[in-house]
């Protein structure tokens, strides 16, 4: 790895880090960069969501605030996101590369689309705050869909849960968002811990990502909500955007 490399996947963690401690879709910015540095699309996977396992706790601790109150609530949807990573990572290493090549181009699509529409989700949350929302079965039943699509891909994981969460409980964004960045940090811990048991992981670009990602989720739980919102989405979506092409092409 040159110099010029070393830095770019550490900015690219910092960036990945501040971005799912506010929104939820930093993969959109570290994927396509160790894409683009050669990895081989599954082992860009496997090398990112170990590498952003570590800033995902950090985001979730920036956060411990407003976690305050949510102890019984996340362990139940914990299990849902820890049932689901276990699929997730099943069906990442289960399936064939050919696979992987045909469903992430369309994931990453999606990911792309959930950043887009975020203020539509944030405004059927706060439409729906004023309901008496507990997090019941079919909140958990969406949490798990949602832990099998992280534990497999991960991009823009937290938007999906902050829409989840948001119309199912009655609680504040803030309230919510802190309890995604924790369900979306059993995510990418259980599928972390998997992949470093039995995947090939480069630990030169994981290690790089993790360092930032740590940085970033600090960032990110204290400064990254000031960031103006058009600015974040539309990065993020162009970086999506490139990441598609690159795996057409």
């Amino acid at each position: 790895m040159s110099g010029f490399e070393y830095i770019a996947v550490f900015l690219a963690g910092v960036g990945a880090g501040t971005i799912n401690a506010v929104v939820g879709s930093g993969t959109l910015i570290t994927f396509p960069t160790l894409v683009a540095f050669g990895l081989p699309p599954v082992t860009a996977t496997i090398s990112n969501t170990v590498g952003l396992a570590p800033g995902a706790i950090s985001g979730a601790w920036g956060y411990r605030r407003e976690l305050v109150g949510q102890k019984s609530r996340l362990i139940r949807l914990g299990s849902a996101s820890v049932i689901g990573a276990l699929i997730g990572v099943a069906l990442l290493l289960g399936l064939p590369d050919s696979a992987f090549h045909a469903i992430v181009p369309v994931l990453v699509g999606l990911g792309c689309v959930l950043v887009i529409i975020q203020p539509w989700l944030s405004r059927k949350v706060a439409h729906r705050r004023s309901q008496k929302q507990h997090g019941g079965g079919a909140v958990w039943t969406f949490v798990g869909l949602a832990g099998i699509y992280g534990g497999y891909f991960a991009a823009a994981q937290g938007v999906l849960l902050t829409g989840i969460l948001g119309i199912g409980l009655n609680e504040s964004l803030q309230r919510v968002n802190a309890a995604k960045n924790v369900l979306t940090s059993l995510v990418n811990t259980v599928a972390a811990v998997c992949f470093m048991i039995v995947a090939d992981v480069s630990w030169v670009h994981a290690g790089l990502i993790a360092l930032g990602s740590v940085v970033g989720g600090q960032v990110g739980a204290h400064v990254g909500r000031r960031l103006p919102p058009l600015l974040l989405r539309a990065i993020i979506v162009t970086v999506g955007v490139i990441a598609i092409y690159m795996l057409l092409r």
